[in-house]
């Protein structure tokens, strides 16, 4: 059995941290144990931030949160929400898609730069933070940014850490910028168009000034058609004469009619969530960042594999569900030929291939950063490991 480690305060993590830079001993670093082996399946002791708990500050007319690691991501959204805020990047729950259990927590949010379908239009979750505190792996406690947003010269520690899935060090403490909720939401929707046809539309849609906050594609299964799917937020007044507008320019491509609140929050829900590939869907799930006019290339290679297909931020990402007899490495070598950079989200178990496709430049700058701030590579082993 492996050891688990709970630290209860960042100097008992440094420490930890200290003593295994002794001893060589690795980590495998986890929140709420919701994405699974998203990047890569950790190796060493388990070390988890669930220990570094609660809000250390929240300023509400600063538009400002801060939260220890390991808090729940459930806790920070209702001390927002009852303000009538939120953290305006939309985070994905990974648990229905990947079958686990756990609680997501804000640091692992970070950490992965996990966002959703209002990332086209508000930005990631790495665009609104804007501070940490994590202990790197020589055990030294490192402060990075603050709780105001200002311009940032040398190495921007947050933002290389958003994403880095705790590659370079273990966060301990992270800061977001938040905004109020919307007023209202109008989500239009068309049925039965071609992909190609649909990526057009969401392409159109995005290019007005409606100022639209989500822009998907979800291919037609079993007995239901396509759908198309575009968002328009803010003043009851303003959705309204705007969602008007943008259905009538958009008329060509299709009839693209408002759905009610609910059924359009759950669409997007499933869009955000990426539901439609659980298991047994799919056999495996690649997540594709694409730019959206390349995207229909990645569309044609999907038809080809007999691929299940959806498309948010207007084609910027793409999901890709493989059957069984499908070869995941072929369809990222297919999806790197074609501009894409491809990430197995789900796959088979016994999987030893790298599961992200970087350009060799990246993944080499990958390693340099990766051994200035863990020289000893105590953290994540196997992890991004087409990057490091």
């Amino acid at each position: 059995m492996s050891t688990l480690y709970v630290p209860a305060s960042e100097d008992e993590l440094a420490e930890l941290v200290s003593r295994a830079a002794g001893t060589g001993e690795r980590f495998a670093i986890r929140g709420g144990a919701t994405r699974g082996a998203i990047g890569g399946r950790a190796e060493g002791s388990e070390l988890t931030t669930t220990g570094l708990s609660g809000i250390t500050l929240y300023e509400p007319a600063e538009m400002v949160i801060a939260a220890r690691a390991g808090t729940p991501l459930a806790e920070v959204e209702a001390a927002l929400a009852d303000k009538g805020q939120m953290l305006p990047f939309e985070p994905m729950d990974h648990r229905g898609l990947l079958g686990t259990e756990g609680t997501p927590t804000i640091g692992a949010l970070a950490a992965a730069n996990i966002s959703g379908p209002r990332r086209v239009a508000a930005g990631s979750a790495r665009d609104h933070l804007i501070g940490i505190r994590m202990v790197n792996g020589r055990g030294e406690i490192i402060k990075s940014g603050g709780r105001v947003t200002k311009n940032v010269t040398g190495l921007d520690l947050v933002k290389l850490n958003a994403g880095a899935c705790g590659t370079l060090g273990v966060l301990t403490e992270v800061t977001f910028k938040v905004l109020p909720r919307p007023q209202s939401a109008v989500t239009l929707a068309a049925r039965g168009l071609a992909p190609e046809g649909a990526l057009t539309a969401l392409a159109d849609a995005l290019a007005t000034p409606f100022e639209v906050s989500a822009a998907a594609y979800i291919e037609a299964a079993d007995a239901e058609p396509s759908m198309t799917l575009v968002r328009i937020e803010g003043f009851s007044e303003s959705c309204a004469y705007r969602s008007e507008r943008l259905s009538e320019l958009l008329a060509h491509h299709g009839a693209f009619a408002p759905v009610g609140d609910e059924e359009g929050a759950k669409n997007w829900r499933r869009v955000g969530n990426a539901r439609d590939f659980a298991a047994p869907n799919c056999a495996a799930v690649l997540r594709v960042h694409v730019a959206p006019s390349k995207a229909p290339s990645i569309l044609e290679l999907a038809q080809r594999l007999e691929a299940r297909v959806m498309a948010d931020w207007g084609g910027g990402l793409i999901w890709l569900g493989l059957g069984a007899d499908a070869s995941v490495e072929a369809a990222m070598a297919g999806i790197a030929e074609r501009g894409g950079h491809p990430m197995v989200v789900r796959c088979a178990a016994d999987t030893d291939w790298p599961l992200i496709g970087p350009g060799r430049a990246v993944a080499e700058l990958g390693k340099r950063v990766k051994a200035a701030f863990d020289p000893q590579a105590l953290f994540n082993p196997g992890v991004l490991a087409g990057y490091l």
